[in-house]
């Protein structure tokens, strides 16, 4: 196979929506520091919602973003939390994937912190090739080739045989 053709995990984000300020933001930041052992990052809205009480400026959810091998030592222990199961609408047209876990006590390795209580998680999986950074360069930036871009398909045969997942069946 050709070196420039393989896929690997760009980068893995880990994402806890509160929608408010205060004692949840600050359970959903200990739990993803706890989960994967760097400090999160509050996301701040942008948009006024007056139905949801959501102003500019507001904190309303934490992010924590894991890079490098340890994105995937920690993608296997959060795919086995869903027991290995995702289903094919999580994929993306560009090769991304997401999937939620509704209870953190689930992962392996995680003790349930009653200081937290019983609270889920998103994980969004954003996959690239070698030659990817092209399209981040500050000096002569241009897009990455049609034939050199991840599509749906490729993500899901590069998540069966590097992390055995289980594709269910659309529903």
């Amino acid at each position: 196979m050709n070196k420039m053709k393989e896929i690997r995990i760009e980068k893995i984000t880990l994402n806890k929506g509160v929608g408010e300020a205060g004692e949840l933001l600050k359970k959903a930041s200990k739990l993803l520091s706890m989960i994967s052992g760097k400090k999160s990052i509050n996301n701040v809205s942008s948009k006024r919602i007056p139905k949801w009480g959501v102003r500019p400026g507001l904190e309303i959810g934490t992010k924590v973003t894991i890079r490098g091998k340890a994105a995937e030592e920690l993608l296997k222990r959060l795919l086995a939390a869903v027991e290995n199961k995702i289903n094919p609408t999580s994929f993306g047209n560009d090769g991304n994937f997401s999937f939620g876990i509704p209870e953190y006590i689930e992962i392996p390795g995680i003790e349930y912190d009653p200081e937290i209580g019983i609270v889920g998680l998103e994980v969004a999986v954003t996959l690239e090739r070698p030659g990817y950074r092209i399209k981040k360069r500050k000096y002569r930036k241009t897009k990455v080739g049609k034939g050199h871009s991840i599509k749906k398909d490729d993500a899901m045969d590069y998540a069966k045989s590097k992390f055995n997942v289980n594709l269910g069946v659309e529903e």
